[in-house]
């Protein structure tokens, strides 16, 4: 018997996209429903229990293989204390809560880039808590993609093969879910001070992350208003020095390639300029 995965259920997913959205509707200016709904589901509740498994795997990285397979069977064993029956319970009123402030195809179209790792997780958790016989093959393939996110390189399959049931060890217990506060708290003391056009470009890399033809096209766009702005705005500056080294970093804004990815650097390029465009208009009027 193979287990289906469902982003509808994978608690990690729920908890990253409910983040993901609190920090888009506030960019927005909006008052964000999903600030109540990460407390409500997620704080002191068996959803906030699961969560922090998810958790465990992605504050490991770089781990040597046999660490790697500890913190993984510790999280399979972590989980079956868990009450399925509650679980199950609180991920359907989850749903119905999202779907009554957003729409749901729209909420879960946002690209993860954990979203390997957190599916394979889920399956295995699933596989662990249930009482029909799986499929080994899926046992160890979800295994494998677990292990190579923990250690950043290829497992050795025949390995995992023989050791599907590590000895299970205890593991760091202190936690902590993003709540509410401290997610804001962070936000706003990073970002407040973000003009309208760098607020666009950061909820864009938001909502996006690792959805490159999009991010890609958004990034090219942005660049054509940059060099259409600095067109206009250049000759009207007296000093004829500044005239020249803004004509040159014009000449310096170029659209990516179909093959060239968009990372931190293209995203901190694009809020550096479109702060140069405000502080050129603001002193010339």
């Amino acid at each position: 018997m193979n287990i289906k995965h469902s982003k509808y259920k994978n608690t990690g997913i729920l908890f990253e996209l409910l983040v993901r959205q609190i920090t888009s509707d506030t960019l927005s200016g909006k008052d964000s429903k999903a600030t109540n709904i990460l407390k409500k589901y997620f704080v002191k509740t068996e959803l906030g229990r699961e969560y922090k498994l998810y958790e465990t795997l992605s504050k490991h990285k770089n781990l040597t293989e046999g660490k790697a397979e500890v913190v993984v069977n510790s999280v399979i064993e972590s989980s079956k204390n868990l009450n399925r029956g509650t679980l199950k319970r609180q991920k359907y009123n989850l749903i119905n809560e999202i779907s009554e402030h957003y729409n749901l195809e729209e909420f879960f179209k946002t690209k993860l880039p954990s979203y390997k790792s957190h599916a394979a997780l889920y399956t295995l958790l699933e596989i662990y808590n249930s009482e029909n016989l799986s499929n080994p093959d899926q046992i160890i393939s979800n295994k494998i993609a677990i292990l190579e996110s923990l250690t950043t390189k290829q497992v050795d399959k025949q390995k995992v093969e023989n050791d599907l049931m590590t000895e299970f060890q205890s593991y760091d217990k202190d936690l902590r879910i993003l709540t509410y506060k401290v997610l804001l708290e962070k936000f706003n003391g990073k970002y407040a001070s973000l003009n309208d056009n760098q607020k666009s470009v950061l909820k864009e890399f938001i909502n996006s992350v690792d959805s490159t033809p999009k991010l890609r096209e958004f990034y090219n766009s942005k660049i054509q208003q940059i060099k259409e702005e600095l067109t206009k705005i250049t000759p009207q500056i007296k000093n004829k020095a500044i005239q020249i080294k803004l004509t040159e970093v014009n000449n310096m804004l170029l659209p990516l390639s179909k093959t060239s990815n968009v990372g931190d650097e293209e995203l901190v390029n694009l809020l550096q300029y479109f702060a140069l465009l405000e502080e050129l208009i603001e002193s010339n009027g």
